[in-house]
């Protein structure tokens, strides 16, 4: 209130004045009588920071997820597949040529894709092989960037092949050893079709930090991928890279049209469709799963400032008679329950952040504690469990805490505002 207003009215406090902010301050310290209701309040702030902390630590590990797989998968695929129909794609340098024009394209390559099994010292398994040029290669930075063993210099001229790390381990294969690559649709005999068995050196080893990619691709020329899966002269697809990945709807009809020719045109969003929604839905689902975390814990501050209100009776009935209006008596009460919410929203939001910002760190220290392996690459595809705080995600985190830390301590106040000051002073 201002000034004027309480010249004009003499009988009336100001709001949150500083009486009822030391009365609070009093209220929430500790005292040998009110051991109990001091443990409800500490429960309370434990609670509320704890499933703050929970809500912001599990929203960033799931968004990091989410991003993390999105730039693997994208990084590897294109956003937009483009294969053909009626006819094989035997002019895809023309093709391609064609939608590396289109406003929104980055870039686009042909490839010739087959499945094959590559055998090794140490195992036999099953491959997804690329054909792709070297200028395209290098386009892909999340494998030209990420070679730890070997080159990818002369990559078209050589017959060598670019085997993902984990690929290489379990095949027990390094730099210049050979493997070799089995595929049932060879050579057309008199007996009919023959296996094609071809040894290939390890020119590269790369690693993009995805098990799946690292365990199951192997890139080789394409020139003599078009050999190897009988495909002279043919492209399986072109790939195309779009500057926005998310922006690739309205380019759909662009690529149909600058083709020039029957094409089945899908982007990322549908190849990748029911993982992303179940991501999403998990997502939805964990968010309304942690928010009774703080709900229940707003519900122990009223049980608190309930039991607080109730010892307090005595004290509640001193104010009114010394001239506290019932307003007053309120906001003692708000600010005390308030108090415990905001406190405790915010140590859990910097036990959130701190949490987010070292999560690999205490992954690991845990696995080592354990000796248990708590983020399986097998399981979850990476090779690290990422966290990525979202700011406008984190702040609604936060202010639902307080406004249900708030709410919480209404219905508690206004009791201890309604106390008739007679009836609380009978028995004393």
């Amino acid at each position: 209130m201002t000034a004027e207003f309480q010249a004009a009215h003499p009988g009336r406090t100001r709001w949150f004045a500083p009486f009822e902010w030391m009365l609070a301050g009093r209220y929430l310290r500790s005292r040998r009588k009110e051991t109990f209701i001091s443990i409800i309040a500490g429960l309370s702030f434990l609670g509320i920071t704890l499933g703050v902390a929970t809500l912001i630590i599990v929203m960033a590990v799931m968004n990091g997820f989410r991003t993390e797989l999105l730039t693997k998968i994208l990084g590897i695929n294109g956003h937009v597949l483009v294969q053909p129909i009626d006819s094989p794609l035997n002019d895809f340098d023309e093709t391609t040529l064609k939608l590396t024009g289109i406003d929104g394209v980055d870039f686009a390559m042909p490839f010739v894709e087959g499945q094959a099994m590559i055998s090794g010292p140490g195992a036999d398994l099953g491959a997804l092989f690329r054909g792709v040029r070297k200028s395209d290669l290098d386009k892909l930075s999340l494998v030209s960037d990420n070679v730890l063993l070997g080159t990818l210099d002369g990559f078209d001229e050589g017959d060598g092949i670019a085997i993902g790390s984990r690929l290489a381990r379990q095949l027990g294969v390094s730099i210049g050893d050979s493997v070799r690559v089995i595929t049932p649709r060879g050579s057309i005999t008199p007996m009919g079709m023959t296996p094609r068995v071809k040894a290939y050196p390890v020119s590269a080893i790369f690693q993009i930090g995805m098990s799946e990619y690292d365990g199951t691709i192997a890139f080789m020329p394409f020139n003599e991928a078009q050999l190897y899966f009988n495909k002279e002269g043919l492209a399986t697809g072109i790939e195309v890279y779009a500057d926005d990945p998310d922006a690739v709807g309205p380019l759909r009809p662009l690529i149909e049209e600058a083709a020039e020719r029957p094409v089945f045109v899908s982007d990322w969003r549908q190849r990748n469709m029911t993982f992303f929604s179940a991501l999403e839905v998990e997502r939805n689902v964990m968010f309304l799963i942690l928010t009774l975390i703080v709900l229940v814990a707003a519900l122990n501050i009223i049980s608190g400032m309930t039991m607080l209100v109730k010892d307090k009776g005595r004290d509640i009935a001193v104010l009114r008679t010394m001239g506290a209006t019932r307003g007053a008596v309120m906001r003692i009460f708000i600010i005390t329950g308030a108090s415990i919410g905001t406190i405790g929203t915010f140590a859990g939001f910097l036990l959130g952040t701190l949490v987010c910002w070292n999560i690999e760190s205490i992954r690991q220290a845990i696995s080592w504690m354990t000796s248990t392996e708590l983020f399986s690459p097998e399981l979850y595809f990476l090779s690290k469990l990422p966290a990525e705080m979202d700011t406008g995600e984190t702040a609604s985190v936060v202010l639902m805490a307080l406004v249900l830390s708030l709410l919480a301590t209404i219905y508690p106040a206004w009791r201890a505002a309604r106390l008739d000051p007679v009836e609380a002073l009978r028995y004393e």
